[in-house]
């Protein structure tokens, strides 16, 4: 990554290219799809497992009464689709190891 504290679709593309040998618009191509396949199942409804990675998990949060916490009048939240994250167990172990 380069020093930087974020990894990007380019720094995918890149490691997919310096490790398989791909061209690196073939690299990109296939970061890309990977990309778009999960974010079409997500858009279908479908939660994303990737092994040894994590799950991506669709949640639907019902309609709730929540409070200005500057004036304390209560609003209404509206119901709404939230995506989460959760880890593997091997990502935790590997992110906690730092």
């Amino acid at each position: 990554m380069g020093g930087r504290e974020t990894l990007t679709r380019a720094d995918l593309a890149e490691s997919l290219n310096g490790k398989v040998g791909l061209s690196r618009a073939e690299s990109a191509r296939i970061v890309e799809s990977i990309l778009d396949m999960m974010c079409d199942a997500l858009a279908r409804g479908e939660n994303v497992k990737i092994s040894g990675f994590g799950t991506f998990v669709l949640r639907d949060k019902s309609e709730r009464v929540g409070r200005n916490p500057k004036t304390g009048v209560e609003v209404p939240i509206t119901s709404r689709r939230v995506l989460t994250f959760r880890p593997s167990q091997i990502m935790r172990e590997q992110v906690s190891k730092g």
